[in-house]
């Protein structure tokens, strides 16, 4: 792996956004946006569809420009970078070549790095050892998501691009695919993966990003974008008829959901939804309360962006 010097280190993020807008006709794709990565970072993408996930993966990897605003990997502009091999990436699809087998296409790309590892290596590292043989054409969406990541994972390159990458993998495939991650990322790399499985953000990232509109809602670890949600989930059983509109008046309520006997509710107040509850004369059982998943807190804090819009 390409050693950085401590000014670089120090001075320089893998990747620069700053005010960076696209525009597609009349809708912008990506408006104004400005972060940083830093080196060794394992970094989730997140954001509703439509939110710019893609177009910002496009800009970084120098396959679309920006309208206004710089770009920068490594301190470079993204081509640079790229042709330097310092980045490896995986799209959600193309790039994938028919009528080649496995080995052959991995062998390919190898050859074609920089900084390459041996071909058997990198397709023990995907999985891809026992298809090898196999024809390209002949596989399955999640063989073809493991081919993928072998090509963006061909050579020693310091930040590994991701797009939506455990699509159409089984269990098992997923849970191989993100602890050959974390070994990339054990050995000072930067990845950053778009995702819709938030179950994956929350086990693998070290930080969070959350696009809506093309622009930075949220930058944080996990716990701290629970903690933007500013809300608390709480559960509870009722006897007897439940009263929907009554449990609607409870203050702070932002959510409500009942199952048989079951209620679920998201609060940004659980003491006082709590006590407002016993103030109705109601009795709750098995009474928990608990923060918000990350998943539940994507959609509160991209609900109440929608909510602020015209």
């Amino acid at each position: 792996m390409a050693v950085m010097t401590t000014t670089e280190t120090a001075a320089a993020p893998v990747v620069g956004f700053e005010r960076v807008s696209k525009r597609y006709g009349s809708v912008r794709a990506v408006d104004g946006l400005t972060l940083a990565l830093r080196p060794g970072e394992t970094v989730a993408l997140l954001g509703p569809n439509g939110a710019g996930k893609s177009t910002t993966l496009d800009l970084l990897l120098g396959l679309r420009s920006a309208d206004s605003g710089t770009v920068r990997v490594f301190g470079t502009g993204p081509r640079e970078a790229i042709v330097a091999g310092r980045v490896g990436a995986m799209l959600q699809s193309g790039g994938l070549m028919d009528e080649v087998t496995v080995a052959e296409l991995v062998r390919l790309a190898c050859d074609l790095h920089p900084r390459p590892y041996p071909v058997n290596d990198v397709l023990a590292r995907a999985g891809l050892t026992q298809i090898a043989d196999r024809r390209v054409d002949k596989l399955s969406g999640g063989q073809a998501q493991r081919v993928r990541f072998a090509l963006a994972t061909a050579g020693d390159s310091d930040l590994i691009v991701l797009d939506e990458p455990t699509t159409g993998m089984d269990v098992s495939a997923r849970q191989a695919f993100w602890a050959t991650i974390r070994e990339q990322a054990g050995q000072g790399r930067t990845v950053l993966f778009a995702t819709h499985y938030l179950e994956e953000a929350d086990a693998v990232a070290d930080r969070v990003l959350v696009l809506h509109r093309g622009r930075l809602l949220a930058d944080g670890t996990a716990a701290e974008i629970k903690a933007k949600a500013g809300a608390r989930r709480v559960s509870f059983d009722l006897d007897g008829p439940i009263d929907a509109a009554r449990l609607r008046g409870l203050p702070f309520l932002t959510a409500l959901d009942i199952s048989g006997r079951t209620v679920r509710v998201q609060s940004a107040d659980a003491d006082a939804t709590v006590h407002a509850l016993y103030g109705l004369g109601l009795y709750p059982r098995n009474l928990e309360v608990a923060g918000l998943g990350l998943e539940q807190a994507f959609v509160a804090i991209t609900a109440a962006e929608e909510a602020k819009q015209p």
